[in-house]
C-alpha cells in the first residue's frame, strides 16, 4: 500500500484514499446529513453524529487497522465520501463489511465500486482475510449493483441496525 508520510493511504485510477482526519466532520456533513443520501439510514446524521463517525472511525484505525476512510478525487481533491472496512455483529458472527456514502452530485460515475475495490483487494491481500460482507437493505438498488460489482452475492437476509430492518447480507470469499 503507498504511504504519504507516515499516514496509509491508498491511490486509484481517479481516487485517493485516506484515513479520516477531526477536520474531515465538515465536509462528510453535507453527504451524511443529506436526507436522499441517508434514506436507508434511521435518520440523516446532525453535525454532531459525524463527528462522533469520524472520531469512532480514527479510533478503529488504531484499534484493529479499519474503519472508514475519506475518498477524494485524486484531480481536483474534491471530497467526495467514505469506504473502508468495519466490524459488524451479524448473527452473533463478528464479520469485516466493506461500506461507502458518496457524495449525491456524484452518484452514478463508478466511484463507490473503485473505491470498494480497493477496499476490498485491501482485505484479503494486505489483511489476509477470506470473506467479506456488505450489508445492504433490499430496496438500496444502487448499493446492491455496487456489492455486484465488487463480485458480492446475497448470501442471506438478517435483521440488522437499530431499528431491525432488513437486509441482505452480500458476501464474498477470497478461495486461494
Amino acid at each position: 500500500m503507498p504511504m504519504s508520510g507516515s499516514k496509509e493511504s491508498l491511490d486509484t485510477g481517479r481516487l485517493h484514499l485516506r484515513p479520516f482526519e477531526p477536520g474531515d466532520a465538515e465536509e462528510l456533513s453535507g453527504i451524511l446529513g443529506d436526507a436522499e443520501t441517508m434514506v436507508y439510514y434511521d435518520a440523516p446524521f446532525t453535525p454532531e453524529q459525524v463527528e462522533t463517525w469520524v472520531r469512532r472511525n480514527i479510533e478503529r484505525y488504531e484499534e484493529d487497522r479499519t474503519g472508514l476512510w475519506a475518498i477524494e478525487d485524486r484531480a481536483t481533491g474534491e471530497f467526495l465520501g467514505d469506504c473502508g472496512l468495519v466490524h459488524q455483529i451479524v448473527d452473533e458472527a463478528d464479520e469485516l463489511e466493506v461500506g461507502w456514502h458518496v457524495k449525491r452530485s456524484r452518484w452514478g460515475q463508478g466511484i463507490a465500486p473503485e473505491a470498494g475495490a480497493a477496499f476490498r483487494d485491501r482485505a484479503f491481500d494486505e489483511l489476509g482475510l477470506k470473506r467479506l460482507i456488505s450489508l445492504i437493505r433490499p430496496e438500496n438498488i444502487q448499493s446492491r449493483r455496487v456489492a455486484e460489482k465488487l463480485g458480492m452475492s446475497v448470501e442471506k437476509e438478517t435483521l440488522f441496525g437499530s431499528m431491525g430492518w432488513k437486509h441482505f447480507v452480500y458476501s464474498l470469499r477470497r478461495w486461494n
